[in-house]
């Protein structure tokens, strides 16, 4: 088995994983760089752990290897909530989404690394999911389809992206 193979097809840990954790931040305070943005997140992430509530969404972008990933697992890590994480790729049906977003606990943290590679109809989804926390589902076609709402629990949104450009406007 080739080592691509393997990272592929490999349900449990790998040595690297253990290398790949030690070498990233798991505090904002660890950090390296980008101090605005270290600032505000510390504000808002101290305001929303008081609140009990979740964290308002977060679009991270800019150029590769600048520590999107890293600073989405550290907000939910200072938050203390779930990390659920997926790659805009994989998400290819309104099912897809509708998976991870049902599955989220309270305030999780989920995270969608190059959002900007979303068909726009599945960005769409994000919508309602993001502002009323409802997940709308419509069942049947034609003249007998009906909308049902599925109710999600709060949750934070952060999308990762290098190119801004492609999202819509609302996203």
């Amino acid at each position: 088995m080739s080592e691509a193979t393997a990272r592929i097809q490999a349900a449990h840990e790998l040595p690297e994983d253990e290398l790949d954790r030690s070498l990233r931040p798991r505090k904002l305070q660890d950090f390296i760089g980008q101090e605005p943005l270290k600032d505000q997140l510390t504000v808002s992430i101290a305001a929303a752990a008081r609140r009990g509530e979740a964290l308002d969404h977060v679009l991270l972008a800019g150029p590769p290897g600048l520590g999107k990933t890293s600073l989405a697992q550290i907000v939910a890590a200072e938050l203390d909530v779930p990390f659920v994480q997926t790659a805009g790729p994989a998400l290819e049906r309104k099912g897809d989404i509708a998976a991870f977003l049902t599955a989220l606990e309270p305030r999780s943290v989920f995270f969608v690394d190059e959002i900007h590679r979303l068909p726009r109809a599945l960005e769409e989804t994000f919508y309602p999911a993001m502002e009323d926390h409802c997940l709308p589902i419509t069942v049947g076609q034609g003249a007998g389809a009906r909308v049902v709402s599925i109710e999600l629990p709060p949750f934070t949104l952060i999308g990762a992206t290098t190119r801004t450009g492609l999202l819509s406007t609302p996203l």
